[in-house]
């Protein structure tokens, strides 16, 4: 109960005296309610009714197609009295993620008759063009300037293209160009910590691409859904979800091969198979080798992101050293524009090392943090920041450290 409460921003200390009182006949709060209903569903492995749970029946709501679905999603995002309540959201551990196949549909009932709107594929280039920029915007900037704009362009812009008339091969072009900004807008909820509604944006993206007949965006979602729940530290379902992901694309090309595989590797990690998660590291190494030179945008995969994995799986597996020096090999080869990027992993870097014993050295990865830190703003980077402020207080008689906590008061003066 706790720790649900925390991912979605409620302190909560309960104990075994609430629970007595519960089991009793006394009811929790409203709002602790969701949390009670999925701390049950994660430990049961399967969604817990508000009426089983003996809270009565919650009021159902309708099942909207996934163009309005995604349009109230993004309206709500867009609307700052009601961010902050979405975004402490409650993440489900036991959402049943909906089939490939029970999606698949071609909206036709969702398109008001007498449209007079007609896009082509110029709009469809519009909307690529638009989430490309997003993306860079993301990497140079941060999540916290980039999702308020891609929630105002897919509410303001995307929507009403996906209302317009077009021919059949456009629309589905259209449904596909949106899943991957919805996709990225889930992303970046879910690298701000916002995860509930993260995972809001991710099942809006899956049901679109269904939508579009367009695997490689669905399973690249469920791969996106997979990351958030190794985030949280759910192994079982982060493994779980990476699996389908590669079942879903079987005629995948190699980099997205790489990219899903990768994801496999660190699921099989965190529930300490060893074996698979090698082996899913040597798959992500030869397809990654066949792979062009493409950067994508949205979903992209290269040297730097399986350097970071294979970081993580060194990590799980207990290979603290090991993990250090693939997370070096990640920043040797990331490119320069990705700078939040960066900023995560030169976090990491600096804790891993620090928890080695190596203080020198992490200070000067905090400092090649504070670098980009500076300049970008982001949930995550903030909690890399109150780490490492914390962290240092136990070597103050160190002069790098000292060094260290005097720049870190200039940058955090500079950011108040």
């Amino acid at each position: 109960m706790n720790r649900a409460g925390r991912e979605s921003g409620l302190a909560l200390a309960y104990d075994e005296s609430a629970v007595s009182h519960w089991l009793a006949g006394t009811v929790p709060r409203r709002q602790v309610r969701p949390v009670v209903l999925e701390a049950l569903s994660r430990r049961l492995g399967r969604p817990v009714t508000s009426q089983e749970a003996g809270f009565g029946t919650a009021a159902a709501l309708p099942e909207s197609d996934p163009v309005s679905g995604t349009m109230d999603l993004g309206r709500a995002d867009m609307d700052p009295s009601r961010r902050s309540v979405l975004a402490a959201g409650m993440y489900s551990a036991a959402l049943m993620v909906p089939d490939y196949g029970e999606l698949s549909s071609r909206l036709e009932a969702s398109r008001a008759p007498g449209r007079t709107t007609h896009i082509g594929a110029g709009e469809v280039t519009t909307v690529r063009t638009m989430t490309e920029r997003i993306a860079d915007i993301l990497d140079e900037l941060g999540g916290a300037h980039a999702r308020p704009m891609a929630a105002a362009f897919l509410v303001n812009t995307v929507g009403p293209y996906l209302k317009a008339s077009a021919t059949g091969p456009v629309q589905e072009q259209m449904l596909a160009a949106a899943s991957d900004l919805v996709y990225l807008t889930g992303w970046m909820a879910m690298y701000e910590k916002a995860h509930g509604l993260g995972q809001q944006y991710y099942v809006q993206a899956l049901r679109l691409a269904a939508a579009a007949q367009d695997y490689v965006t669905y399973c690249r979602t469920l791969r996106g859904m997979a990351l958030q729940a190794a985030n949280l530290g759910y192994g079982g379902k982060a493994l779980q979800l990476a699996d389908s992901a590669a079942e879903a694309a079987p005629a995948a090309g190699p980099r997205l091969q790489a990219f899903l595989a990768g994801q496999q590797a660190h699921g099989a990690a965190m529930v300490r198979d060893r074996k698979q998660a090698f082996g899913r590291l040597r798959q992500t190494e030869a397809a990654l080798s066949r792979a062009d030179s493409r950067r994508d945008a949205v979903g992209g995969y290269d040297e730097s992101a399986y350097q970071f994995h294979t970081a993580h799986v060194l990590y799980e597996l207990g290979d603290l050293p090991g993990s250090i020096k693939a997370l070096r090999q990640s920043n040797r080869v990331r490119p320069e524009q990705e700078r939040q990027g960066r900023v995560h992993a030169n976090g990491l870097l600096a804790q891993r090392q620090l928890e080695l014993g190596h203080v020198e050295a992490a200070c000067a990865t905090w400092h090649a943090f504070l670098d980009d830190y500076a300049f970008v703003s982001s949930v995550r980077g903030d909690d890399h920041f109150q780490t490492m402020r914390g962290s240092i207080r136990a070597y103050r008689q160190n002069r790098a450290v000292r060094e260290l906590d005097e720049r870190a008061r200039s940058v955090a003066r500079l950011k108040s």
